[in-house]
């Protein structure tokens, strides 16, 4: 359940703050309505996150695994309901189980609220995962071929 619904966000992370708390100790904080790790910066996982008027752009690079899934989890948190997600994955190398359900999680939430989570460039690897949990029925998946050019904002927003 999202934070301020009468359940307490358990990964402490409340996306109606300028400042958000990122699990695992990393920040993350707006500033020009972009995000970017702050303090210490893991090798293992980062994201950036560009927020438009309607559309936010989020790239993932690195392992997403019970470690860093709190840094994800709290950038996927941050994006307004409303909003198409842009979740692009080509720099994602592993995604574990704790991953696929944060992806699930934030589904769920920019679905009820009239948005969109649309996954684009996975990695082969992870594209696979995202076939076996059953996740590709479910979540729309862009540009899986790296050749293939990925939709502009107003594709995104007419589909």
């Amino acid at each position: 359940m999202p934070p301020g619904r009468g359940i307490p966000d358990p990964w402490g992370c409340d996306p109606g703050r300028t400042r958000i708390p990122a699990c695992g100790g990393t920040k993350l904080s707006v500033g020009r309505a972009r995000f970017v790790g702050m303090g210490q910066r893991d090798d293992r996982f980062h994201v950036e996150v560009d927020m438009g008027d309607r559309v936010v752009d989020v790239r993932a690079v690195g392992e997403v695994d019970i470690a860093t899934v709190g840094v994800l989890r709290s950038a996927l948190w941050a994006v307004p309901a409303r909003s198409v997600l842009r979740l692009d994955l080509s720099g994602v190398s592993v995604l574990s189980a704790v991953g696929v359900r944060a992806l699930v999680a934030a589904h769920l939430r920019l679905r009820s609220g009239g948005g969109e989570l649309v996954l684009v460039r996975p990695d082969p690897v992870v594209a696979r995962v995202l076939r076996v949990t059953g996740l590709l029925r479910v979540v729309r998946v862009v540009a899986a071929d790296p050749a293939a050019p990925v939709p502009t904002v107003r594709e995104l927003i007419a589909a």
